[in-house]
Formats: structure tokens, C-alpha cells, sequence
């Protein structure tokens, strides 16, 4: 008889899970540094589509488009082929996607050939990012210890090291079919060789007679329940932080500061630097504090950090604004999903459910800061990043630490 994953987790030896362990980083680091990777060629591609800023709120909001049915199909998916197989599909589909948007640069730029390969590099990232956080909380719960902040560090780290040679190849001139076409390439080699060192994450015996039918259940369940949806609110919020930054960081930096290019990418890069930060040192905070007040005063940190960016002219300002922001934006994302997985027995289903609810801010920032750019400018766009920090901040008590598995 096969066994769950909570007796797969006793009899795995500590090499294995080391190793599990360390495949899990490596692979939160190498999808931010495919992300960052595109961001920082934002404001190139803008110029080769002569495209104005709410014409790249729609093009972004491809990516959107594409995460929400790459979330929507992803409980599917992993029910059906489990969460090693999908994180080697998905994100080699996505690793195609970066490779193809630098073809669409250099051969024919088109708003909408780069709209498709945003669609499917944001589908084969989301649904990457659904089982690489159940890999990692199935992970956390074999090893014992606190380790999402630090997964999410790790993310953040890999979008630090995607933004610098983002910004350094754009200051010597490489091209962009080059940069894009060299990360793809490499990024799908690297994820091939990574998932062999992945151990299965699936709550439930594969020869229960009735598996399929109970997770299914379970996945609808989870719905309806009130503290799932909280911590999806938090997510929401501290994500729509996160994701306006990633979205539009550098572009209303160089609009709105009127810096270069380069300088756009790099603030860029201060901001997931400050996110990186944040992450390995929230660790340390969220076991001497807690998981609420260290939430509430992340989201008091986004809120001061982006009235600087937004307000004050001064670009060194607004760099420390960005540190602040960042700094704030830092645990929402990886705090939610350790909440969402405190039952192992539905920490699967309410995963899923929450990083659907969090993926939100991705469909619906682009166009709203975009449209909002339009007519106010980027800058003053961003408030409307605040209403959902604030609601994150009063919602923060739902993530409150259960010491045991609900039935």
C-alpha cells in the first residue's frame, strides 16, 4: 500500500531532504530570475511598440490573463500528474516564453505576438508557482522548520540577480533577443536537472479508492472557508505590492523621475533587494513576534514606503521610498502561504485557493495602474496600490499560527 506524505516525510532520509531542500531554493530563485529578466526590458519594449502607458497596461495585463488560467487549471494539473512533473512542465513552457518574446523583439515587434508569449509565460508561471509552493510547504513540514520566507528570499534573490544583469547588458548595449534567448535556454537545462532532486508533495495515497473524488471535494471545500479567504486578502494585497512594483517599478521611475533606462532597472533592483532582505530577516521576526504584528507592520512599512515614491520629487527619496516599499511587500506573499498550509490535510486545496485569490492582483493592477497612468500618471496611479495594502494590514489577524490540523 502506498504511503501518505506525512509517513513518505519519516522514512525520507536527511540527505533527501536536504537535497529536496535545496532544489526547492534553486528553483524559486531561477523563476524570479526568469521574471525579473523580462521587467527589465519593460521600458525597451515600450519603445520599439511606441506604445503608451495604457496600451502597456494591456499588453502587461497578458501576463495577467495567462497566471489566471494557468491558477485556474493548476489544482487540476497537480492532482493529475503531481507537483514535480508540473513544475517541469510548466516552467519549461515559460523558459519557451522568454526565449520567444526576444524572437518577437528582434524579428517582428507586435503588440499582440508579444501579448501571446506574455499570456503563456504568465500561465507557466503561475501554475510553476502553485506546485513549487506546495514542493516547499510539503518540504518545510518534512523538515520541521520555518522555511517559506526563505524560499520567497530565495525568489527574491533571483529577481535581484535578473534586474542587475538586466540593467548591466542594457548599459554595454546587448541586445534583447540575446539576453531573453540565453536565460530561456538556460533556465530550462537548469529546471530539467533540479526536479530529479524533488520529492513528492501530494497530501493523499495515490491507491485510496476514493482519492480523486476527495481531493476534488476538498478543493471546493476550502471556498468556504472564512480564514482561508482572510489570508487570500492578505496575499491580495501584499502581492498587488509586490506585483506593481514588478509591473511598473522601473517604467514610472524613468516617467515619473525621468531617470534612464538602466537607472529604471536598477531601482527596480533595489526593490527586490529590500524584498530579499526582508524575507531572510522575517524569519527571525516571525518567531520572536508572530505572524500578525509582523504582518501589520509590513503593511505600515508598503504604505510610508510608497507615499515617498508617489509624493516627494526627490529620486533619493524615492529610492529609499522603494527600500521602504520593498521592505513592507517582503512577507505578505510567503507568511500566506505558510498560513494557507498550517492543516497538512487541506494545506494542498488552500494553497491553490489562496495563491488564486493573491494572483488577482496581477490581473487586475496592470490595467488599473495603466488606465490610471493614462490620466494621472504613473506615480499618482500607485495609490491605488494603498486600498488593498490597508485591507491586508486589517485582515493580518487571520494568519495567527494554528498549533493544530482543523478537521
Amino acid at each position: 500500500m502506498a504511503m501518505t506524505t506525512e509517513t513518505q516525510a519519516r522514512t525520507r532520509t536527511a540527505p533527501e531532504l536536504v537535497r529536496w531542500r535545496n532544489a526547492v531554493f534553486t528553483i524559486f530563485a531561477l523563476a524570479g530570475f526568469g521574471f525579473a529578466t523580462w521587467v527589465s526590458r519593460v521600458p525597451e519594449v515600450r519603445d520599439l511598440l511606441h506604445a503608451s502607458t495604457d496600451e502597456m497596461g494591456l499588453l502587461i495585463f497578458g501576463i495577467a490573463v495567462g497566471s489566471i488560467l494557468g491558477l485556474l487549471g493548476s489544482s487540476h494539473l497537480v492532482a493529475r500528474i503531481g507537483a514535480t512533473r508540473t513544475i517541469a512542465w510548466c516552467y519549461s513552457i515559460g523558459a519557451v516564453a522568454i526565449i520567444a518574446i526576444g524572437l518577437v523583439a528582434a524579428v517582428a515587434p507586435s503588440f499582440w505576438a508579444f501579448a501571446v508569449a506574455l499570456a503563456v509565460l504568465g500561465a507557466g508561471t503561475s501554475t510553476t508557482d502553485v506546485a513549487m509552493n506546495l514542493s516547499g510547504a510539503a518540504n518545510e513540514r518534512a523538515i520541521g522548520r520555518t522555511l517559506m520566507p526563505l524560499y520567497h528570499a530565495a525568489f527574491s534573490l533571483g529577481t535581484v540577480l535578473g534586474a542587475a544583469l538586466g540593467a548591466l547588458l542594457i548599459l554595454i548595449g546587448v541586445p534583447l533577443v540575446v539576453h531573453l534567448t540565453a536565460v530561456g535556454v538556460g533556465a530550462l537545462v537548469v529546471t530539467l536537472v533540479l526536479v530529479r532532486y524533488l520529492q513528492p508533495a501530494e497530501p493523499e495515497s495515490a491507491d485510496h479508492p476514493d482519492a480523486a473524488e476527495h481531493g476534488w471535494r476538498s478543493r471546493l471545500s476550502v471556498w468556504r472557508d472564512p480564514r482561508v479567504l482572510l489570508v487570500g486578502v492578505i496575499v491580495l494585497g501584499m502581492a498587488f505590492a509586490e506585483g506593481s512594483a514588478n509591473d511598473w517599478l522601473a517604467l514610472a521611475m524613468v516617467d515619473g523621475h525621468a531617470v534612464t533606462h538602466s537607472a529604471g532597472a536598477a531601482i527596480f533592483g533595489v526593490f527586490v533587494a529590500a524584498m530579499t532582505v526582508g524575507r531572510v530577516g522575517g524569519v527571525v521576526l516571525l518567531d520572536r513576534f508572530g505572524r500578525v504584528p509582523v504582518l501589520r507592520a509590513s503593511a505600515a512599512l508598503a504604505i510610508v514606503g510608497l507615499l515617498l515614491v508617489i509624493l516627494v520629487p526627490s529620486t533619493a527619496v524615492a529610492i529609499v521610498g522603494t527600500v521602504l516599499w520593498g521592505l513592507g511587500a517582503a512577507l505578505g506573499f510567503p507568511v500566506g502561504m505558510s498560513a494557507a498550509a498550517d492543516d497538512p490535510k487541506k494545506a494542498a486545496a488552500s494553497v491553490s485557493a489562496v495563491a488564486t485569490i493573491g494572483y488577482c492582483a496581477f490581473l487586475v493592477g496592470p490595467p488599473v495602474i495603466g488606465f490610471l497612468g493614462q490620466s494621472i500618471g504613473l506615480l499618482h496611479a500607485l495609490f491605488a496600490v494603498l486600498v488593498l495594502i490597508v485591507a491586508a494590514g486589517l485582515a493580518s489577524g487571520a494568519a495567527r499560527q494554528r498549533t493544530a490540523p482543523t478537521d
